[in-house]
């Protein structure tokens, strides 16, 4: 059973003074939980392993995908195949990720749930709000695997040094600024979008933030903000396979202002790629034998208890889960019905004296940064709660 201790929570009124406005869930309860989960040296270890691990995995994964084009197996958007190509060849950096894991605590082993690569979410619980909750409660900030806010800052240094050490930015240093963007009347994603712009202003770049809708784009010259300022890099917090859908055209001027400038869009095309849950069943012909995948198909298992996701979907939406027998157990509506399923080994989650399954969620920005857990049903909904942690 997972090991939890009981903490005081951080006050609403707190929360809203930091910035993060969505402390409370529409079922009414708060979405940081009153308790954290305590892991060991040993665990958090092999959280990290595990993710530098998979992250290399899914890099080679993706240079198979685009040398045998198969894009159409992974339900990527034929709009978008240019773009991720180009990105992919011109090395774009991908500036963060998150890993969802089963196990890792418990003596279950860590087994891959999925990548959320483009556009990941609890990044400010992860990076601010676990750590201030120890820190309310007078234990050691320091005793958790929490990173986050040097390895993104340095992530961002990185589009300018490359391979080399982010802390030579200066020297590499051209005058280059970074547009930030999200939905209007999204404070969720706001609040992570002006999170990364204070790591981006942290990390030494010129930064503005403006909405999606008041972004200007010229195919011949590049991105700019409603001042009419160019920028070399858009940090966008908006999927690529919802762009890719777009009636308005964006997609091809994208692809155009990518083509005809050195304009660069963060997270690049080709997290894409990695985003695709389709990427699970190449990783499993790739690299059976590892320890840290669950068999996955585009046709349903036979003989054993699996799981069934779309290519692309967010929390739980989608979702169901079989038995052996191909009875189903629990099933989640969503809107994700226009993409093809992928069927995936089922793999137990470590659970609480009430039967409450914990996920974990680690951080990668050019290595495993971040330890955080979601907490919830056998399928982790928009109703799941975040749950901080500490290492003994």
């Amino acid at each position: 059973m997972i090991r939890l201790e009981k903490v005081n929570p951080i006050s609403p009124a707190l929360m809203e003074e930091v910035g993060m406005t969505w402390h409370t869930d529409p079922d009414g309860q708060p979405y940081i939980a009153d308790e954290i989960v305590l892991v060991t040296e040993d665990e958090v270890e092999a959280y990290y392993e595990a993710a530098n691990t998979l992250y290399d995995m899914y890099v080679e994964a993706a240079q198979h995908v685009i040398d045998n084009e198969r894009f159409l197996e992974l339900d990527i958007p034929f709009n978008l195949v240019d773009p991720i190509k180009r990105s992919w060849e011109n090395d774009h950096r991908h500036l963060y990720g998150r890993f969802d894991f089963a196990g890792g605590v418990d003596g279950l082993p860590i087994k891959l749930i999925e990548f959320n690569a483009d556009t990941p979410t609890s990044l400010f619980e992860t990076a601010i709000v676990q750590w201030a909750l120890l820190k309310a409660n007078h234990m050691d900030e320091a005793s958790q695997f929490n990173s986050v806010y040097e390895s993104i800052r340095n992530s961002f240094r990185r589009l300018v040094t490359g391979d080399n050490d982010p802390d030579t930015f200066g020297e590499y240093y051209r005058f280059q600024n970074i547009l930030f963007s999200s939905v209007r009347n999204e404070p969720e994603d706001e609040r992570t979008v002006r999170f990364l712009q204070h790591l981006a202003s942290d990390a030494g770049f010129q930064t503005d933030f403006c909405y999606t809708d008041e972004v200007g784009f010229l195919e011949e010259e590049g991105i700019f903000n409603p001042q009419q300022t160019r920028f070399d890099y858009w940090f966008k917090l908006y999927p690529w396979e919802n762009i890719a859908l777009q009636t308005d055209g964006i997609n091809g001027i994208l692809d155009d202002i990518t083509r005809n400038t050195d304009t660069v869009i963060l997270n690049p095309a080709y997290t894409l790629l990695f985003q695709s849950k389709g990427m699970l069943k190449v990783l499993y012909e790739l690299f059976p034998d590892s320890p840290y995948l669950l068999e996955t198909r585009g046709e349903p298992l036979q003989g054993q208890q699996q799981v069934a996701k779309k290519m692309f979907g967010r929390e739980g939406a989608n979702t169901v889960i079989y038995d052996a027998a191909g009875a189903i157990l629990h099933a989640m509506p969503g809107e994700y019905d226009r993409y093809r399923s992928i069927y995936q080994a089922f793999a137990a989650y470590p659970k609480d004296a009430q039967g409450r399954s914990y996920q974990a969620g680690v951080f990668f920005a050019w290595e495993a940064c971040g330890l955080g857990f979601r907490r919830g049903g056998e399928i982790l909904d928009n109703l799941s709660k975040f749950v901080a942690h500490r290492m003994v």
